[in-house]
């Protein structure tokens, strides 16, 4: 994948500086009318792409950063709901050890059963 972005990248900055050899008549770019900026079709293209280039970077943060947050409140969801479980788990079992306390009869039976299959196996 490495060698696909670096033969992707080699691409495009190719592109551009053949671009910027044949573009050097200077063009005029108007931010305001106040503000009249004029410099070489290429250097224009050049900042253009920068610029483009640096805020796809910012977005490219801003969403990893969005996808940390998400994950870690799924993170917590999920241990709490783990630790919920767990709890269940073991007042059901305190359930059953004091059910087996009031019912000797069957712990017993219970017994005998578990020594005849370790016996049978």
């Amino acid at each position: 994948m490495k060698q696909i972005n670096f033969v992707i990248i080699f691409v495009v900055c190719l592109a551009l500086v053949l671009f910027a050899i044949e573009n050097t008549e200077p063009a005029l770019i108007r931010v305001t009318d106040a503000v009249k900026v004029q410099a070489p079709l290429s250097v224009e293209l050049i900042l253009a792409m920068g610029i483009g280039a640096v805020l796809a970077w910012v977005f490219s943060v801003w969403a990893q950063l969005q996808r940390l947050v998400e994950n870690n409140k799924e993170i917590r969801n999920r241990e709490t709901r783990i630790q919920e479980l767990e709890e269940d788990v073991e007042r059901y079992r305190a359930e059953i050890e004091e059910q087996q306390r009031l019912l000797p009869a069957a712990s017993t039976k219970a017994q005998e059963t578990d020594a005849e299959l370790v016996n049978q196996s």
